[in-house]
């Protein structure tokens, strides 16, 4: 069974920068990362395929920057200019192995991870 497990979340002011981490225990073609607000839809972020297609969010385009390492199966998120709307909970995802299909939409993702908390103040 795949394992997620995220860190590098925190808290900082607005314009300050994180970066995040997802170790998986093996690695899948689709991989990605998501926010979740409180009362609100799970959003998708950005994904990377093993191929090295990256696709941004619009709300994070120019300001995010996803990576992955296919050795170790890590992805990390680099979250610059951060402003307080990207205050949420983060979860790593990933698809089954015989998917090879992409695409930001939550239901498309089958294992997930704990969750890492990211609070921007202004």
């Amino acid at each position: 069974l795949l394992q997620l497990v995220e860190s590098g979340g925190g808290s900082v002011q607005t314009g300050g920068s994180l970066r995040l981490s997802c170790a998986a225990s093996e690695s899948r073609f689709c991989m990605g990362w998501f926010r979740q607000v409180p009362g609100k839809e799970r959003e998708g972020v950005a994904y990377i395929t093993t191929g090295g297609t990256v696709r941004y969010s619009d709300a994070v385009k120019g300001r995010f920057s996803l990576s992955r390492d296919k050795v170790k199966s890590t992805l990390s998120l680099q979250l610059n200019s951060l402003k307080p709307e990207d205050t949420a909970m983060y979860y790593c995802a990933a698809t089954e192995s015989r998917t090879r299909v992409c695409s930001l939409s939550p239901g498309l993702f089958d294992y997930w991870g704990q969750g890492t908390q990211v609070t921007v103040s202004s």
